[in-house]
């Protein structure tokens, strides 16, 4: 893939809200650019979600199937509530005991949420991170933006952000800087749109810690 973006890096503070690189940050993603970014996990393709260009170059950059879909990050549960139908009771209690943190939730879309970021049954990965300053930069922007794994489709996830930088230099508009990310384990990712919830994959909440919601 040709790399002909001018690729900006800010470096950032992970555990300090700086408001002026947080602007920066979400004035690129309103405009439709593409951010790799730290999380809790790993380093995470960030993209306006309700976009459909962006999301749309995410999948190309990360040579990613179109039929599997990207989960999103929202700042708080007022745009949770706004992006999908009425959750399970259950919800309650799980978003209560590991939100924020790292567990996605897959639930269903309201209407008008671009198709591209859409899995079967109009579902969407949601997660909530405990990183203040990633919530910020949701917020600001106002609107959900991608999750996905700063990865080419089928290689490791990148915890460093000098292989983020060898990776996509070029092919993102912003990387943003906040040094390793703790790595080993990916979100747990729970299923909440049948009748029990089902853990669709193991990751940094244990099966253990979840099995009184199974």
């Amino acid at each position: 893939m040709e790399r002909n973006k001018q690729t900006s890096i800010i470096k950032v503070d992970p555990n300090r809200v700086e408001k002026d690189k947080v602007q920066k940050i979400a004035d690129v993603l309103g405009k439709g650019g593409l951010i790799a970014f730290p999380t809790e996990t790993f380093y995470g393709l960030g993209a306006h979600a309700l976009i459909r260009d962006a999301v749309e170059a995410v999948f190309r950059i990360k040579s990613r199937d179109p039929g599997k879909p990207v989960s999103v990050i929202v700042s708080d549960l007022a745009m949770f509530e706004r992006i999908v139908e009425p959750p399970p009771a259950v919800f309650k209690a799980i978003a209560s005991r590991f939100w924020p943190g790292p567990l996605t939730l897959i639930l269903r879309a309201v209407p008008g949420i671009p198709d591209n970021i859409l899995g079967p049954d109009r579902t969407i990965g949601i997660r909530f991170p405990r990183v203040d300053w990633l919530r910020a930069v949701v917020k600001t922007l106002g609107a959900p933006i991608t999750a996905t794994s700063a990865n080419i489709s089928g290689e490791k996830e990148l915890y460093d952000p000098r292989n983020v930088k060898r990776a996509f230099a070029g092919l993102v508009d912003l990387i943003v800087d906040g040094g390793r990310t703790p790595g080993l384990l990916a979100t747990t990712v729970l299923d909440l749109t049948q009748d029990k919830p089902r853990i669709l994959r193991d990751g940094q909440v244990s099966r253990s810690a979840l099995e009184e919601f199974l």
